[in-house]
């Protein structure tokens, strides 16, 4: 169970490396809308290469950081009935949806997902946009996302059936401490990279939590 454990360890840490790096790539993104638009009005130019390298990243932005945001235990929960059950009872809950659920779809997507980029590879597939760009990179996304969910999916399976084995603690307990969003946005005032950007992320947040609290 150690050697599990170290090895959860490691699953965690690199999940955790690359979304808060991805996490940047929200900040590019809105950065090249931004000038998209001011070209596009402005200037009467406009490029479907910038329009396509935006829809790119945030398809990085949503594969990469699943692993993360699972890595979290920010993603979306029904607890209406699981979250009146004992501790123990909504691990059992978590193996049985990463065993049966999760990990089968991951494994399945990651593996049909893999023959499309090697055919975008070999032949060269190009956007059929004018001006476009080349789509391997894009279709190489798929798998490498879905690997890494797999492998954080692993690393919480090991930590349930820790804490069930009373080896480790229920990582079902909620994070203390400041959401994504919010570590985000001080980052980018931190650095003073414009800031009307932070206001949105915090915005953002504040609708998300409103719209929470609407629900409970």
């Amino acid at each position: 169970m150690n050697f599990l454990l170290q090895f959860s360890h490691l699953i965690d840490a690199t999940s955790e490396r690359i979304g808060r790096a991805t996490i940047w790539l929200i900040l590019i993104v809105v950065l090249i809308s931004a000038g998209n638009a001011v070209s596009r009005f402005a200037f009467n130019l406009s490029s479907n290469a910038m329009l396509e390298i935006q829809w790119y990243m945030f398809s990085a932005i949503f594969l990469f950081c699943a692993a993360y945001v699972l890595k979290k235990n920010e993603h979306i929960r029904i607890d209406v009935i699981a979250g009146r059950l004992s501790e123990r009872a909504q691990n059992w809950i978590d193996v049985f949806g990463i065993l049966v659920f999760l990990l089968p779809m991951a494994i399945m997507i990651a593996w049909l997902s893999w023959p499309v980029f090697m055919n975008a590879w070999h032949s060269g597939e190009m956007s059929s946009n004018p001006g476009g760009l080349i789509r391997w990179p894009v279709r190489l996304l798929l798998p490498l996302g879905f690997a890494l969910l797999i492998l954080q999916a692993v690393s919480e399976l090991i930590k349930r059936v820790a804490f069930l084995a009373g080896a480790g603690p229920n990582v079902l307990k909620k994070e203390s401490g400041p959401s994504a969003e919010e570590e985000l946005a001080a980052e980018i005032k931190k650095h003073q990279v414009a800031p009307e950007v932070a206001d949105i992320v915090h915005m953002n947040h504040e609708m998300v939590e409103k719209q929470q609290g609407e629900r409970k």
